[in-house]
């Protein structure tokens, strides 16, 4: 890829929605009715006060309103870009159901960008308290997780096994909703709380487990979850995986190829970003296919409108059974028809291939986003599971005393998101401080 292919690829993935100009997120927060008992900051799941943040920016307080944000929540920049605010605070705005919803998401990024150019330092750390915490895994849950606990005086390192922090907000979600920059810099944010970050350092063994346990008073687990599971199909092997996709455009646009004729298999968030970035990047068609329909599909309907409009085509009720290629070159994607049945364990109906029904979708690139496989920690410490992720009670503790989690390692239930990701580290944090406290 040459150095001008590189910046239109760059381009094409740049933050889809432009910063407010001053004058507009002051129009846009005088529109705010400042509701007493907001709706919206009941939809918030970390409660930030929302009428408060932006009242501040109404009266030009930018960083009052920033402090505000950060208060409930310490990766405000991250959220006001990846957080569906469709469904939650702007979903909930008062205003929503005969005028416009007041652009929270937009003025939370206002103020956030605007304390960020300042490079201020909000929050000091109390007086050190002595005890020590170890937090696995640099994602959402676990840096809110680590900055909540070192504003307390808690000493916390986390243990990140890949080389940037971030998790998935560096990693898994697309430029075009979070540039990479933002995520390093709320991670830096944490970091001058005191909070140290030890990179490339996996602990998957029992063993480093259990030294980590006796050097620390306390674990958090924010370890997301894994790779992409198999299709168990003849051909698997040349399919790309959706997260390795997405990672490679944010990180290394100029080495990633990207067919002409496209297949993405699944139907959720992250299968919609690969979409994207393939349509974004040059492929002439793109295709999502679905075992199931439209109605069943995990994507937020905000996401799944946005992409139609992209030109992305769609084929529910199908489902990759072969990949046939010539010469390691994939030539197109044998599928069938699928019918739907009674509920499966997930609540929705359960696909049923019809007999006789298989037929070609011309390709030459496939690629797959049909979810994660559960975290293989759970196993290792021997943790209490539901479904596959790690159970955890109403204090984000697991079943094994002083070892706490959150994020996408627990979320059996309800749609995982970034969003709940840091309220469940704030909440592992309160209880983490609160039994130290207890114990002295």
């Amino acid at each position: 890829m040459t150095d001008i292919q590189q910046a239109a690829a760059v381009n094409a993935l740049h933050e889809l929605l432009p910063p407010l100009t001053r004058n507009e997120a002051a129009v846009e927060a005088n529109r705010c009715l400042m509701c007493f008992d907001a709706p919206c900051t009941h939809a918030c799941p970390t409660h930030i006060d929302i009428p408060k943040f932006i009242k501040k920016i109404a009266t030009e307080n930018f960083l009052g309103s920033a402090r505000t944000i950060l208060e409930s929540n310490l990766l405000g920049a991250t959220c006001a870009r990846v957080c569906p605010v469709q469904e939650l605070c702007e979903g909930a705005c008062v205003l929503g159901a005969e005028h416009k919803p007041i652009a929270i998401g937009r003025l939370q990024r206002y103020a956030m960008d605007f304390a960020y150019g300042k490079e201020l330092q909000f929050f000091t750390p109390t007086k050190p308290s002595g005890k020590k915490i170890a937090v696995i895994g640099a994602g959402p849950a676990g840096l809110s997780c680590a900055g909540e606990l070192s504003k307390r005086g808690h000493s916390v390192t986390i243990f990140e096994k890949r080389e940037l922090p971030g998790g998935l907000s560096t990693y898994g979600i697309i430029a075009l909703r979070e540039p990479v920059d933002i995520a390093l810099a709320e991670a830096a944010m944490i970091e001058t709380l005191g909070v140290r970050i030890e990179r490339g350092k996996e602990l998957n063994t029992e063993r480093a487990m259990a030294d980590l346990q006796s050097e620390f008073d306390a674990v958090f687990l924010g370890v997301g979850l894994g790779t992409t599971p198999n299709l168990e199909i003849a051909g698997e092997e040349h399919i790309r995986d959706g997260l390795e996709y997405i990672e490679q455009s944010k990180l290394a646009v100029s080495s990633l190829v990207v067919g002409r004729d496209v297949v993405v298999i699944g139907a959720g968030n992250t299968a919609i970003d690969c979409a994207t970035v393939a349509r974004r990047l040059g492929a002439s068609t793109v295709t999502m296919i679905y075992r199931r329909t439209e109605h069943e599909m995990t994507a937020y309907p905000h996401e799944y409108e946005f992409i139609k409009q992209e030109g992305v085509n769609f084929l529910f009720l199908t489902q990759p059974v072969r990949v046939h290629t010539e010469n390691g070159v994939v030539k197109s994607l044998q599928s069938v028809r699928m019918t739907l049945g009674s509920p499966d364990a997930s609540g929705r109906p359960s696909p049923q291939p019809i007999p006789g029904s298989e037929f070609s979708i011309p390709t030459d690139q496939v690629v797959k986003a049909i979810g994660q496989v559960k975290p293989s920690l759970a196993l290792l410490l021997k943790l209490k599971t539901e479904k596959g992720f790690i159970r955890v009670d109403k204090n984000m503790e697991t079943s094994r005393p002083e070892i706490y989690a959150g994020g996408d390692c627990i979320r059996a239930r309800g749609a995982a998101s970034t969003v709940m990701a840091v309220q469940d580290g704030k909440l592992a944090a309160f209880s983490i401080h609160e039994r130290l406290v207890a114990h002295g």
